[in-house]
């Protein structure tokens, strides 16, 4: 009874864990009400949008940010994208 008990406590909590670190990609509108704590950029060659959005998250959640704006965005062969980060 106590593995069952404790595979089911560490399963909610790395559940919880998981939604607790993510940071969200919001746009201008939602940003309004937001402080600004800095901002981050990534490059990279040959990837796709959603390795962007992964990356920008990873930066984000690693300034402690909850949130970021994708302020700037160049895509092409070899992409660069800027955003700025928020409580």
């Amino acid at each position: 009874m106590k593995i069952k008990t404790a595979v089911a406590t560490l399963s909610i909590l790395s559940v919880l864990s998981f939604g607790a670190f993510a940071a969200d990609s919001i746009n201008a509108q939602q940003a309004q009400n937001r402080e600004a704590i800095g901002s981050v950029s990534v490059s990279a060659i040959g990837s796709s949008p959603m390795d962007m959005h992964e990356m920008l998250n990873k930066k984000a959640e690693q300034q402690g940010a909850s949130a970021y704006q994708i302020t700037e965005a160049r895509s092409g062969s070899h992409w660069h994208a800027t955003a700025e980060l928020y409580k």
